[in-house]
């Protein structure tokens, strides 16, 4: 069927595709860009500003520091239609030895989120610049985000006692704030260093998370002159990663559950006894429900060092991420035209993954979805993750999402109004945020029953 002036979805596809094409040094140019500027969550200031430098010379109307460093843009047809986000994170997280990591900061882009940005730009310039948007109705929308790895809790936690911010993750920032609000589509690509993955693969769903930050208060004394004197926090502490080991044969398989700590201070000299521990980490589960059981099993494992020793534990929980869902009408869309542009035989599915981001809670007040993209090489968060294939990590997923936009919005954006009246985000902007909010708990346990 042809559309605005005789195009059809299919010669618009062609004509992003050149243009992406065209772009090639550009777009590659901006994720090297940022690769040799990671920044943390929340921090993202200067890669940010590339985002804003590439939204200002493609003349599209934005709006900046949303939820601190993130950015909006919005380009409206002049049509009448829905409204359709493409995305990329900012963030990069602390990963000091690897070859792209900051000097100071220990930051590196070992998760490829420098390859979302330049993807989304690319699909940006694919839509404007080459007349494209010209023939689609509603509205298109480029968003970067900040903060999408729940990492450095305790900086987080000082910028929601100031105010700054309520949750602690990027995009559950972003519908707090109403940057979802007018947005009826949204989807993103994460680079996949999976050989199993192929060129592009399908992702599914997803684990939610609850973070955890824990403080274990003992009593100092003497460490061999009077070490009965005093209360061992770090003891308390090693006794609760014990308690934990113990928990996790009664996590089912199926429920998906991972529990991981890490001890940010361990005491501070080796001849007194620690009187205070930090810990942090992360509880998830393959839905809600498993997510808060095992939290509530782990909670028990955290009191139970403080029990045995006479310390006195606090346990405070973070709202985390939501479990990614899926849309299968959008991400039906999305795997046509990856079929179209790569094959079949390139094209790989991921039922579920273990991980968690906060695409899930975008996934549950829009519809969306979250692919992968192959062309990096090494461990995903590890210090060999790196790219390898440009035009597999960053440009198909730029014409992908671009072509996924071109079906939803050519013809009067026939094809969007179907998908949403064949599918439902589950929960309102409310909804979510009163679940969300309802996750955090501050718990004080001495060894007296509550």
């Amino acid at each position: 069927m042809a559309g605005t002036n005789g195009a059809t979805p299919e010669s618009l596809k062609q004509s992003a595709s050149k243009h992406i094409d065209g772009q090639f040094d550009a777009i590659t140019g901006i994720a090297e860009r940022i690769l040799g500027h990671p920044e943390t969550g929340f921090n993202e200031h200067e890669t940010a500003g590339v985002v804003d430098e590439w939204l200002t010379k493609l003349d599209l109307p934005h709006e900046t520091g949303i939820a601190l460093t993130g950015a909006k843009a919005v380009l409206d047809t002049g049509r009448p239609g829905p409204t359709v986000a493409i995305m990329g994170e900012l963030d990069a997280l602390p990963v000091p030895d690897h070859p792209h990591a900051h000097p100071v900061t220990g930051a590196a882009h070992a998760c490829g989120h420098n390859n979302q940005i330049a993807s989304m730009l690319g699909a940006a310039m694919g839509l404007t610049q080459s007349g494209v948007v010209d023939h689609l109705c509603g509205k298109l929308v480029f968003i970067a985000v900040p903060a999408e790895e729940y990492v450095e809790i305790g900086f987080r936690q000082s910028l929601r006692d100031q105010g700054k911010i309520e949750f602690l993750g990027g995009k559950p920032e972003f519908i707090r704030l109403g940057a979802f609000d007018d947005v009826d589509f949204a989807m993103m690509v994460h680079t996949s260093s999976s050989a199993e993955d192929g060129v592009v693969c399908m992702t599914g769903t997803s684990n939610g998370t609850v973070a955890k930050h824990v403080t274990y208060h003992g009593r100092a004394a003497h460490a061999a002159g009077a070490p009965h004197k005093g209360i061992n926090a770090l003891n308390a502490a090693t006794l609760a990663f014990t308690a934990l080991q113990f928990q996790r044969e009664t996590f089912r398989e199926e429920d998906t559950v991972r529990a991981h700590f890490i001890i940010k201070r361990g005491g501070d000299v080796n001849n007194v006894i620690p009187a205070l521990v930090q810990m942090e980490g992360k509880v998830r589960g393959k839905t809600m429900e498993a997510m808060l059981e095992a939290n509530e099993k782990v909670e028990r494992a955290l009191k139970a060092g403080a029990l045995a020793t006479g310390a006195t534990v606090h346990i405070e929980t973070f709202p985390g991420y939501f479990p990614m869902i899926r849309h299968t009408p959008l991400a039906d869309l999305y795997r046509e035209n990856a079929v179209a542009l790569v094959g079949e035989e390139q094209i790989s599915s991921r039922p579920h993954g273990t991980g968690s981001t906060d695409m899930g809670d975008v996934m549950h007040v829009v519809r969306g979805i979250h692919p992968a993209a192959g062309g990096a090489t090494g461990t995903g968060h590890g210090n060999d993750f790196l790219l390898s294939d440009a035009d597999h990590a960053i440009i198909t997923p730029a014409k992908l999402m671009a072509h996924t936009t071109i079906d939803l919005l050519a013809n009067g954006a026939d094809t969007a109004h179907r998908v949403m009246e064949e599918t439902k985000p589950p929960l309102t902007k409310d909804e979510y945020l009163t679940q969300l909010r309802s996750l955090a708990r501050t718990v004080e346990y001495d060894g007296v029953e509550e």
